[in-house]
């Protein structure tokens, strides 16, 4: 959901359609022995895989799209989502986690992976999708007598044992999510062939970037698996995140799901709301933005200073920017300040604008621009788990970064994060992790946008696939998508000297009228002192306010 990392250029790359010729148009650059050497954060050992041979990989041109400023809203979607069917069995209540510590940090509460019993039970589950698919083999037999020690997925039978020709023949009956399930447990155990048996025979039929909610979701995941396989996911990301197409047909990708889905507008709600009552009667307002986009965010804001009895206050925004807003923008963060100086004195409030052109990384005391007398805002809108950790690198960005606000003394600051956990998760369990929320994801877009739209199909390709990508296929520094539950987040700011603030009645009030406008099926929640936002079972984004 976020569009922040400087990369490189490189070539394109597109992805699966259905009923179309498999054609290799993806060649591997660099045929060498592939080596994962960031073992520590993600995975228990350092992997070495077979050496690659030249190949390529089997993609299909997506077509060009060219027009999109006028998507509707959302209310106008026409296509109800036809769930899964294994949506039903899978899917808990997003309040089923309630029984876990809300700091418990190893493992999704939703993917039920939070404890080995529970990821020895999925893999045993695998191993008997397996024995229906393939037949049992002689580790089977002796399991059967009770000879065979206790553990967790047996490896994986020798290529010649699978029948990828019987297998591809029943396809209509397999079920989706549990294949994709499999090919990654292939390959976090390093079985190459089966994984690649998978990919090539079986995965590649099943999916499609104009199916439904989990055949869009597989073609993402598969490429991310590939990518993996070929230590290529770092090529890829770059390529999803700066082979991009025209300012304005980014921005318009952007504009799609910003209408249809309200995963960013019940950040910016949600960040007004806090930091209007917060600064309720000061009468200079300094905010600083850690994603200030296009600025517009804060426009609502501005109209409501604009009315305060006894006239507006003087407001100050600092603006971090990137390159990646800089292209959607066409330009740099003087195009944000212009339009939002010219918007606040059309309202007639006091304004002025600070540019901060820089990642979050980046980011030291004296780019804030922080002036005695000013009453301090901090906005952290699905930022923070872009940066590095603990895990990552020594500089330790992420903590870094909450204390330094926190030296800034703001009356207020505003966390929206993704409620999922892919940061330190184990591979096979960040995979299984990625596929439940970004599951739910597809079903929310699905209900506000036709399946074959081409308008869709971008936006999702160039603002949402690179993120699950970059999840599966990347590791160490490169692997910049770094979610954390809401419990790790409150730890984070309480170690960096923050308290957490009530969220009052009015906020509530304010994400529940942004949602009148979107399906019946998103939630809203307050939990553990934050507000959380879901679709049917699944929390997806919760918001909090500290000081």
């Amino acid at each position: 959901m976020q569009m922040s990392q400087k990369h490189p250029s490189s070539a394109g790359i597109h992805f699966y359609h259905p009923h179309q010729p498999v054609q290799g148009i993806y060649q591997v650059l660099q045929s060498k022995r592939c080596r994962d050497t960031h073992g520590s954060s993600s995975r228990g050992t350092n992997v070495s895989f077979e050496t690659c041979k030249e190949q390529y990989f089997t993609l299909e041109s997506c077509p060009s799209v060219t027009g999109f400023m006028e998507c509707d809203s959302p209310s106008y979607g026409s296509v109800s989502s036809n769930r899964s069917p294994f949506s039903s069995q899978d899917s808990q209540s997003w309040n089923s986690d309630h029984h876990q510590s809300s700091d418990n940090t190893c493992g999704s509460p939703i993917s039920g992976l939070s404890s080995v019993d529970d990821g020895n039970e999925l893999k045993h589950k695998l191993r008997e999708l397996e024995i229906s698919l393939l037949g049992p083999d002689e580790s089977d037999i002796v399991d059967s007598c009770g000879c065979c020690v206790e553990g967790g997925l047996h490896r994986a039978s020798p290529p010649a044992k699978y029948d990828w020709d019987r297998i591809a023949e029943n396809i209509s009956k397999l079920d989706l999510k549990e294949v994709l399930m499999l090919c990654a447990q292939a390959v976090s155990d390093e079985d190459i062939p089966t994984a690649r048996g998978w990919m090539d025979n079986v995965l590649v039929k099943m999916v499609s970037v104009a199916g439904d909610p989990y055949q869009r979701l597989g073609a993402y995941l598969l490429e991310g698996l590939r990518a993996r396989l070929e230590s290529s996911g770092s090529l890829i990301y770059k390529t999803l995140k700066c082979e991009q197409p025209t300012s304005q047909e980014l921005m318009s990708y952007m504009h799609i799901l910003y209408q249809i889905c309200p995963y960013w507008k019940f950040a910016y709600v949600s960040a007004n709301a806090v930091i209007a009552e917060a600064m309720a009667n000061e009468s200079r307002i300094h905010i600083i933005d850690f994603q200030i986009t296009q600025g517009t965010q804060w426009h609502l804001l501005i109209q409501a200073l604009a009315h305060r009895p006894g006239g507006p206050p003087f407001v100050r925004i600092t603006g971090v920017d990137d390159s990646q807003s800089f292209h959607a923008r066409g330009g740099g963060l003087e195009i944000v300040g212009a339009r939002l100086s010219d918007f606040a004195r059309s309202c007639g409030v006091p304004f002025e604008f600070h540019c901060a052109a820089m990642s979050g990384c980046e980011v030291q005391r004296e780019n804030l621009g922080v002036r005695p007398g000013e009453a301090l805002a901090v906005n952290f809108p699905f930022v923070l788990h872009h940066m590095p950790d603990e895990s990552v690198s020594i500089d330790n960005h992420r903590d870094r970064l909450l204390r330094l606000v926190k030296s800034l003394s703001p009356k207020v600051v505003t966390l929206v994060e993704q409620e999922s956990n892919t940061n330190t998760s184990p591979f096979f369990h960040r995979f299984v992790e990625t596929l439940d929320y970004y599951t739910a994801m597809f079903e929310s877009i699905d209900v506000a946008c036709p399946r074959d739209d081409k308008k869709r199909i971008s936006a999702e390709q160039h603002c949402v696939a690179r993120d699950i990508v970059n999840m599966i296929a990347c590791e160490g520094i490169e692997r910049v998508e770094r979610h954390e539950l809401f419990g790790k987040w409150r730890l984070r700011f309480s170690m960096a000297g923050f308290k957490q603030c009530p969220l009052s009645s009015s906020v509530m009030a304010a994400a529940q009228n942004l949602l009148k406008d979107f399906n019946k099926n998103y939630r809203l929640e307050q939990r553990d002192g934050a507000l959380c936002l879901g679709w049917m079972k699944r929390a997806m984004a919760t918001s909090s306010a500290w000081r």
